[in-house]
C-alpha cells in the first residue's frame, strides 16, 4: 500500500537537508548493507525535534551504527545515548563518531535496549524508539517516566517497515482486529503502540508521513 502519493515521497525527498559528510557515508553503508536508516526526510524532524525541545540527553532504543544519532547532534543534542544489540553495528557507530568528531556527544551501549534504560536515570529531552516493533509499547511505558514534562517520544516505521500497513489502517478505521503476534508480532506491535500513545493523557501524539512514517508524543504531564 502507497501512503504517500509518488509526486509528493519526491517532493520530500527533494526538500529534505543535504547529507553532511559522514552521513553520507554512512548511507552509502547501509545502501551496501541493505540496512534501513531513518532517512534525510525524517531526520530532519529529528533535528527539529532536539531545536525545539534544546535538547540535552536523548536516547536511543536501536542505533544500528548511529545514523539518527546524527540529526539529533545536527539539532544541536549535548549528548545522545545510543543502544545497539548487534556489537559490529556498534562499532562501526563508534568509528563514524571518531571520524565525524562527535565522539564525545555519543555514547554507544551494546546489548538490549530494554535492559540498558534501566541503568539510565532521566531526564530526557528526546527518545527515539526504532527496535523490535513488538516491543515498542513496553520501550514506551518503561521511559515515560525518564521524560520531562515537554520532551518529546519518536517512534518510527509507523506506516512503512516489516508491518503490514493496511492492516493497520483497517484496524483504526474499522475496528478489525490487529494480527496474532505468532503470525505478525510486527504489526501487531506496531498497531498496540499506537493504540497506547493515543489513548495515554500524559501525551499528545501526531502521526507524520515522512519517511517510513514517524509517531511523534510530546509529553504533556
Amino acid at each position: 500500500m502507497d501512503v504517500l502519493a509518488d509526486t509528493t515521497e519526491r517532493f520530500l525527498a527533494a526538500t529534505a537537508p543535504e547529507h553532511t559528510a559522514t552521513q553520507a557515508e554512512m548511507a552509502a553503508l547501509a545502501d551496501e548493507w541493505g540496512f534501513p536508516t531513518i532517512g534525510p526526510e525524517a531526520g530532519a524532524v529529528l533535528r527539529l525535534l532536539a531545536r525545539l525541545t534544546d535538547a540535552d540527553r536523548v536516547f536511543e532504543f536501536g542505533s544500528g551504527f548511529g545514523y539518527s544519532a546524527t540529526w539529533f547532534l545536527r539539532g544541536g543534542a549535548d549528548a545522545v545515548i545510543c543502544t545497539e544489540f548487534d556489537e559490529d553495528e556498534a562499532e562501526r557507530g563508534v568509528r563514524f563518531a571518531a571520524d565525524g568528531g562527535y565522539a564525545d556527544r555519543v555514547t554507544f551501549e551494546v546489548g538490549d535496549a530494554m535492559e540498558t534504560i534501566e541503568r539510565y536515570d532521566g531526564p530526557f529531552d528526546v527518545v527515539l524508539i526504532d527496535h523490535q516493533k513488538r516491543r515498542y509499547a513496553d520501550a514506551y511505558r518503561t521511559v515515560l517516566p525518564k521524560v520531562r514534562t515537554g520532551g518529546v517520544i519518536v517512534a518510527d516505521n509507523i506506516t512503512r517497515g516489516p508491518i503490514d500497513f493496511g492492516d493497520l489502517v483497517a484496524h483504526f478505521e474499522e475496528g478489525a482486529p490487529l494480527p496474532d503476534r505468532e503470525v505478525d508480532g510486527e504489526t501487531r506491535g506496531i498497531g498496540e503502540y499506537v493504540g497506547t500513545v493515543r489513548s495515554d493523557d500524559a501525551v499528545e501524539t501526531a502521526i507524520l508521513p515522512v519517511g517510513s512514517g514517524i509517531a511523534v508524543s510530546t509529553k504533556v504531564v
